[in-house]
């Protein structure tokens, strides 16, 4: 356990593992000195799912904190952990979101507003918790029950849906994903169940193309789920904040698209 002084607040920095068997940890960046209770937000970052970029994630959870938010990011299973990998950050998804509920009280948390961002493949694992939260096979390997899982909201940032629009091209990849590529399209499992959906993608992106967020939208609005989705017109993947602060190349700082992050806390703001 660590401290951080961030903005004139003082917060706690805590690591949850999730599993014995498992690699897995929740991190945490709780705001202290006051008796306030805050929204969460767990971040899961991308990383092709063979890592995460830490520093990345940890500044998005900082952004939110910043925002009033008692801040997270989850560091899930990876291909060299487990053959093969899904659904196992889904699960670990459900479990993090289980453990922030169950320390809602200590952690000055609101346990009905413990909202999940994931960008890339974490948006993928997102997208897919999304739709499966409830599901009996998803809570019986988390050892939860649905309502100890389900988020208020659900942010996707150039998330990857599903392996029939895009990415990956590889095929040796996908199979250390999933020996079951329909299980995994993220679009074609959206049901009334999911909850409130915020996605941002950009329409030049060269690596995941935008068709993943355009069908998962679509999906989710035919399902009558609140969504909001925002195609900015130009930008690279893997923007995170799209500002100075995860600029991690010429031309990945960019103020218009910097506004996702504005709206999608105008948009929570908005939800009951």
């Amino acid at each position: 356990m660590s401290y951080l002084n961030q903005g004139g607040f003082v917060m706690k920095i805590i690591t949850q593992s999730l599993a014995s068997d498992s690699a897995a940890y929740l991190q945490g960046y709780l705001r202290q000195g006051d008796s306030a209770t805050y929204p969460a937000m767990i971040i899961v970052p991308g990383g092709s799912y063979t890592h995460i970029p830490e520093q990345q994630a940890e500044d998005l959870a900082l952004a939110w904190s910043a925002r009033g938010y008692q801040a997270f990011f989850l560091r899930y299973s990876f291909v060299a952990e487990k053959k093969p990998l899904l659904p196992a950050p889904v699960v670990e998804l459900a479990q993090s979101v289980a453990v922030i509920r169950q320390n809602a009280a200590a952690w000055q948390i609101d346990a009905d507003q413990i909202n999940v961002a994931g960008f890339s493949v974490g948006g993928h694992i997102v997208a897919l918790f999304n739709d499966l939260w409830h599901d009996a096979h998803i809570n019986q390997l988390a050892g939860t029950r649905p309502e100890q899982v389900k988020p208020h909201a659900v942010i996707l940032g150039y998330p990857v849906i599903s392996p029939k629009l895009g990415f990956p091209t590889d095929q040796e990849m996908l199979a250390s994903w999933t020996d079951d590529p329909n299980s995994i399209a993220a679009d074609e499992h959206v049901n009334d169940r999911n909850v409130p959906t915020f996605i941002w993608v950009t329409a030049a992106d060269p690596l995941v193309p935008v068709q993943n967020a355009m069908s998962y939208a679509q999906a989710s609005l035919a399902h009558h789920v609140d969504t909001d989705l925002h195609v900015f017109h130009h930008g690279s993947h893997g923007l995170a904040l799209a500002n100075h602060v995860t600029a991690w190349k010429p031309g990945t700082s960019l103020p218009h698209v910097a506004h996702w992050l504005d709206l999608a806390e105008e948009w929570l703001n908005e939800l009951d």
